[in-house]
């Protein structure tokens, strides 16, 4: 696994407020510093998506969370241990994040992610990273690299080269709510 190359690109991108296109533990995601306003407008932009829909981001461990959720029912990093399909959970009291990334009630959706240029990635940034499906919003998620669209990998500042030539058919995360202790599935 050599992505170092990819990871010093994507680290100067993401610093610099750009965009990248990047594999993740589901589909290609478009991704920037969830922290940067400007970052997330462009992504908002790019996918021609509304501000309103929430975009999902990603941390590399539990104690990332811990930072910017508060309070967090910690019985569901238990549940999450338990799971085999990658899991995105919709916290409340989300702190720290670019303001037009959090929901109006609050909540962000974060999952932790175990694939490992993502991981790599992500305890280098130091930051979370939005990751939001490589399509224009209203078109189907693209299973593999080479169904982005061109207009996607145009759009981006940097598009990573480990893992292009994978052609394993991707699927979305399974998000849930945690709620009193007990899972609510909102996708499964």
């Amino acid at each position: 696994m050599d992505f170092e190359q990819d990871i010093e690109k994507c680290l100067e991108v993401l610093h610099a407020g750009g965009l990248i296109l990047y594999p993740t533990d589901t589909v290609w995601g478009i991704g920037c510093d969830a922290t940067n306003e400007a970052a997330v407008a462009k992504v908002y932009e790019l996918k021609k998506r509304s501000d309103q829909k929430a975009l999902i981001v990603l941390v590399p461990d539990e104690r990332e969370i811990l930072k910017y959720v508060s309070g967090p029912d910690l019985s569901l990093f238990d549940y999450l241990q338990e799971q085999v399909k990658p899991t995105t959970v919709v916290y409340e009291g989300a702190i720290g994040f670019a303001d037009n990334l959090v929901s109006e009630d609050g909540s962000i959706a974060i999952r932790i992610c175990e694939e490992p240029f993502c991981k790599h990635l992500l305890k280098r940034f130091r930051k979370p990273i939005v990751s939001t499906s490589a399509n224009i919003s209203g078109q189907p998620a693209a299973p593999h690299f080479t169904a982005i669209s061109e207009e996607i990998k145009q759009g981006v500042d940097y598009v990573v080269r480990y893992r292009q030539e994978d052609e394993v058919k991707a699927q979305p995360s399974k998000l849930i709510k945690w709620e009193g202790g007990k899972v609510v599935v909102l996708r499964p």
